[in-house]
């Protein structure tokens, strides 16, 4: 790309909505005052790193949005490098995920796919030499006994016995551990550093260890296998990265990075962290995420209540929704806890403008029209979105026997209640007024039909007398409607942080046990008969909803993305009035 180009590219992303600048974050700052000092020869090369051990979550989409957009931003490349160093782990499958994952969002890394997997021959000749110059040894050491010389944060390590084993001795030990002469965990190899370094990352960390297990790729050809910090570094080097992207935990493993490459005497890139995503109500470690599929508190790593991206995906979120919410938290050096309503505020934007509205009951209430014709079958005219007079409008029938929300009448209602009691009048939207003049209630005593009078003067909203009525409700036509699963999820935890919470309690105590309600028979309009997977909608007044997988010819099964409730945005509004 042209250095005219470059800069065209850098003053576009700088601007937000009327031309207003958007202040750089430090990583933006950094990586324009590098283009402006030439310092990698107008160079912008970042990675997405990821362990084929699991699928991605939200936080790994905050970490795809900085390194591909910081990338694409200045002209640059983004490499999609997987971290496959541990095969006791690592599936193709997790492979094949991540890179659907990463091409959802909307970014696409061409011809840069690599392995840490590709360079086992390259990382092995960098042992080697480092056992030549004297700053790598093979430790018999135990993981517990590493473990226990390693010291404290108050107190330096001690020296393994191994410590001072000639080159030669090491050499022939490393040679037979890659041979398979040693079982798992009996020997590993150890950069010599500083056994009384302040850092504990410094204090002689293992760089190779024994695993006799087949890798995906590689298959058995190798039973020792690097360790992530050696092969962090290394992989960056070799693909000549020149901004290494990394979240705050690594920080304190930045001089291990630095050390191994000036010891090398290698290409040497620039490691920055960031602060990582945490989300309210749910939990980000991949091992606790792990445990939720195994154990079948989920139903898969897609499950929508799963902070997993397919999981998202399946719940019906956009990539442009989670593009956007990456951007509005921005990006930081502390680590901090971000509101899931913000989360759900981005994706109601989004389909505010782009679902089509649809009218849907959920718990059937049976209502009988007393004074409408039998025979009778009107099309009432309904608007697809208020918001895009493009999308136009729709036919919905209208007939004799309708149903209506349970919750949208009461037989004793409180005084502010607006929707349909016995003797008052409410609006059917798009359709007529009615009245309640009748209660019919099952053995039980629960209300299992109501029957009502319409005014034949009201069709469209409006009466020749001028009254108003304070409440719609919405309805669908019971000879008509369709039936539908319909999935209605909430947060996966009841505590918006479990660590946070009482020390000794494992975070499965937290799982919301109201997480997923299914409701097998709810009743749509009829122009939902023949949706497809993947088609988002509102449903007037319950929520957005998205046709899941799972749907059949006949039996669609709809996903509810999100409520109409937003508090986040109203909080956002109140802020622009103050």
């Amino acid at each position: 790309m042209s250095d005219d180009k470059k800069e065209e590219n850098i003053k576009a992303n700088n601007t937000g909505e009327k031309g207003t600048t958007i202040p750089p974050h430090f990583i933006r700052y950094i990586i324009q005052q590098d283009m402006k000092t030439n310092k990698w020869a107008g160079r912008v090369e970042t990675r997405f790193p990821p362990e084929p051990n699991g699928y991605l979550h939200i936080g790994h989409a905050k970490a795809i949005c900085l390194s591909f957009g910081m990338a694409e931003e200045f002209g640059g490349v983004c490499h999609l490098r997987f971290d496959d160093t541990n095969p006791t782990k690592e599936e193709t499958e997790y492979v094949e995920s991540i890179k659907k994952d990463v091409k959802w969002l909307g970014f696409n890394w061409g011809k840069h796919e690599y392995y840490a997997s590709d360079y086992f021959d390259q990382l092995y000749a960098f042992s080697l030499q480092l056992i030549k110059m004297g700053k790598a040894y093979v430790c018999d050491l135990t993981p517990e006994q590493i473990r226990e010389y390693r010291g404290t944060l108050t107190e330096p390590g001690r020296e393994s016995p191994y410590r001072n084993r000639s080159m030669q001795e090491n050499l022939t030990l490393f040679n037979r551990m890659k041979r398979g002469h040693f079982k798992d965990g009996e020997k590993v190899l150890r950069a010599k550093i500083d056994m009384a370094s302040p850092n504990i990352n410094m204090r002689d960390p293992v760089i190779y260890r024994i695993l006799h297990a087949k890798h995906h790729r590689t298959g058995d050809k190798w039973c020792i296998y690097p360790m992530y910090d050696f092969t962090h570094c290394l992989s960056d080097s070799i693909e000549q990265i020149t901004h290494s992207l990394c979240t705050l935990e690594f920080e304190d493993h930045r001089p291990l990075y630095d050390w191994f490459l000036d010891a090398l005497g290698v290409y040497h890139p620039q490691q920055i962290e960031f602060a990582r995503l945490n989300l309210t109500y749910t939990v980000m470690s991949k091992r606790k995420l792990l445990q939720l599929v195994k154990e079948g508190h989920v139903r898969g790593w897609d499950d929508p209540r799963m902070p997993t991206i397919s999981g998202f995906r399946r719940r019906g979120y956009t990539p442009t929704s989670i593009r956007t919410f990456a951007d509005r938290i921005g990006v930081a050096k502390r680590d901090s806890m971000v509101d899931y309503g913000l989360l759900e505020h981005c994706i109601r934007e989004e389909l505010n403008k782009t679902a089509p509205r649809v009218m849907g009951v959920l718990r059937p209430l049976k209502v009988i029209i007393d004074n409408y014709p039998d025979d009778l079958v009107e099309e009432m005219e309904a608007v697809n979105n208020p918001e895009d007079e493009s999308m136009g409008a729709r036919k919905v029938p209208f007939s004799k026997v309708i149903y209506i929300e349970e919750t949208d009448f009461m037989e004793n209602p409180p005084k502010k209640f607006f929707r349909l009691s016995p003797g008052q009048e409410v609006r059917l939207r798009y359709a007529y007024y009615i009245t309640c003049t009748d209660v019919i209630k099952d053995a039980s005593g629960k209300v299992i039909e109501l029957h009502c009078t319409y005014d034949p003067e009201s069709k469209g909203g409006g009466t020749p007398d001028g009254r108003r009525v304070k409440g719609t409700i919405h309805w669908v036509s019971a000879v008509h409607a369709i039936r539908a699963e319909v999935r209605l999820y909430e947060h996966l935890l009841t505590v918006p942080d479990p660590s946070d919470e009482e020390e000794d309690k494992h975070f499965l105590e937290y799982l919301n046990p109201e997480s997923l309600e299914v409701i097998e028979n709810a009743l749509l309009e009829p122009s939902l008969a023949n949706v497809k997977e993947g088609q988002r909608f509102q449903f007037e007044r319950h929520g957005y909803f998205y046709v899941d997988p799972d749907s059949t010819e006949g039996k669609p099964v709809f996903n509810r993305t999100v409520t109409l409730r937003d508090t986040w945005g109203k909080m956002v509004q109140q802020n622009k009035h103050d």
